[in-house]
């Protein structure tokens, strides 16, 4: 091996590791064409952090860092499908629906895991994807949006409040099998939480609600995304054969 080869390899294994400290990714095209297709991986836990940074004790995930990872998701012809693995409190409600909107937008197959939970702006997020998967022990929680800091108790507030209120409602409406009006009965049930508003679902909960597709895991996520990427393989040469 040339020199020049050895350092391209350092170089490649220094950005891998980058990426995998600070992003949570790595870089699939690079590691060789899978027979099954290529797939990038994007995690998305902690926090989901907006404008405003989150406290240094939270773990997070930055949209400044996941909206560039989408565009290159959806533009690079290496990569065929992306999985989403969900572990996330929610958070920041504009920066968790932009990614949302970006992933259901994508072009390409998609497939979201739940492991741990998929709360509040979570979500979205979950159901943004082709198809959705949950841990049998994860959990998801519905609420109303929150906001905290200065709230100005007029009913300019309150107006704005319940448009963003029905933003959220209609994304998880339209990507999934949820009914508008369920989903309302579920976000504002007084009887479950204590001193909240809003529902916990435990894996097959959100399953027989609507929200998610199938129970699973990763064997199971990464099956169904391999299917859905070997189906449109089939159709595009179907369609050059034809």
């Amino acid at each position: 091996m040339s020199d020049d080869e050895k350092k391209a390899n350092e170089q490649s294994a220094n950005t891998e590791a980058e990426n995998i400290k600070e992003l949570g990714v790595s870089n699939v095209v690079e590691q060789g064409k899978n027979p099954r297709g290529n797939i990038q991986y994007l995690p998305i836990v902690g926090h989901i952090e907006g404008h405003m940074v989150a406290s240094p004790q939270h773990k997070t995930t930055k949209y400044e860092h996941v909206l560039p990872q989408l565009v290159n998701s959806s533009d690079n012809v290496e990569i065929d499908g992306l999985l989403i693995l969900l572990n996330t409190v929610g958070g920041d409600v504009e920066a968790g629906l932009a990614i949302s909107e970006l992933i259901a937008g994508l072009g390409k197959p998609t497939v979201s895991l739940v492991i741990g939970g998929g709360h509040s702006i979570g979500v979205p997020l979950a159901v943004a994807s082709d198809y959705s998967f949950i841990a049998p022990s994860a959990t998801m929680t519905i609420h109303p949006i929150r906001m905290s800091g200065l709230v100005v108790g007029a009913q300019q507030t309150y107006d704005y409040f319940e448009k963003m209120q029905q933003r959220v409602l209609n994304f998880i409406v339209n990507n999934s099998k949820i009914s508008n009006d369920r989903l309302t009965e579920l976000m504002t049930d007084t009887s479950k939480l204590v001193q909240d508003v809003g529902t916990i679902l435990i894996g097959e909960e959100a399953v027989k609600e609507g929200l998610i597709d199938e129970i699973g895991g990763l064997s199971q996520a990464l099956d169904k995304l391999y299917i859905m990427i070997e189906t449109i393989k089939k159709d595009k040469a179907d369609e050059e054969n034809s």
